[in-house]
């Protein structure tokens, strides 16, 4: 789930180049498919999204939009050594599409009771995500939620993969929605859920002037691109309004000015 507050945060200054950090939470909506068109904006400083799942999301991709796809192994079947995620992402790199990072597991300390995550994991991780290293993709260690538990876990799976490949488990950055020492971050979900519009906006003004300008994270993405009247997060939080059209922190998050709409109208 998206996080609650941050701690220490910047000034916020007006963003309008384009960003190699802001990504888009996609969140499908069948009462409302128009409202995909929103988010490939032209001069939006979006430049990349995620789906939680393994293939493209068909309204984003070439010529229509220039988008990086990030695919998410969101989790694992009953077989360890399948490998459907690797040889999707496989024959999507053949055929050229856009991918140079991939995900692992969202939030996976919060799926099962620790000591089994810890004994399942590992496989595959290493059967069907650290191969793609060898086809130059960055990855992203599983990501976690801020559970106290939450660095210890990880370094307990990082160590069973590096037993069972007999070499390190490799990995390149990890998404998180809290943090993890030493490494490279991306911030996969982030708000701040059910607070008062004005609690809302400065929230959203001052966390990214600080996730553009922290230095070891690399990427984030906002979970608000939706409309306010299906929002799981609290109606103030969202991109759009109730009708569909940009919302003040939507049309600030894909880089222009306010719109004046707040999220509750239309």
């Amino acid at each position: 789930m998206p996080c609650r507050c941050w701690t220490t945060l910047a000034v916020f200054g007006t963003l309008c180049a384009a960003s190699p950090k802001r990504g888009l939470v996609y969140i499908p909506n069948e009462a409302w498919p128009q409202d995909d068109a929103i988010w490939i904006h032209d001069n939006s400083v979006v430049t990349w999204y995620y789906t939680s799942g393994r293939e493209p999301h068909a309204a984003y991709n070439p010529p229509v939009s220039d988008l990086e796809f990030v695919p998410m192994m969101w989790g694992m079947g009953d077989d360890p050594d399948d490998t459907g995620f690797l040889n999707s992402i496989n024959s999507q790199l053949d055929a050229e599409v856009n991918i140079r990072h991939v995900l692992a597991f969202n939030e996976a300390d919060m799926r099962w009771d620790s000591g089994g995550a810890i004994l399942l994991l590992p496989k595959p991780l290493a059967v069907t995500f650290v191969p793609l290293r060898s086809r130059g993709i960055k990855l992203g260690l599983l990501s976690v939620s801020g559970a106290g538990w939450r660095i210890q876990w990880l370094r307990e799976v990082e160590g069973n993969c590096t037993q069972l490949l007999n070499r390190k488990c490799e990995y390149d950055f990890v998404p998180t929605t809290s943090g993890f020492p030493d490494a490279r971050i991306w911030v996969t979900e982030y708000a701040f859920a059910h607070q008062n519009l004005e609690a809302t906006k400065e929230f959203y003004r001052l966390s990214a002037e600080y996730l553009d300008n922290h230095p070891k994270i690399d990427g984030y993405s906002y979970f608000g691109s939706f409309r306010s009247q299906v929002s799981n997060v609290g109606p103030n939080a969202t991109f759009l309004n109730n009708g569909g059209p940009l919302a003040n922190i939507g049309s600030l998050y894909l880089g222009f000015g306010e719109t004046g709409l707040d999220p509750i109208s239309g």
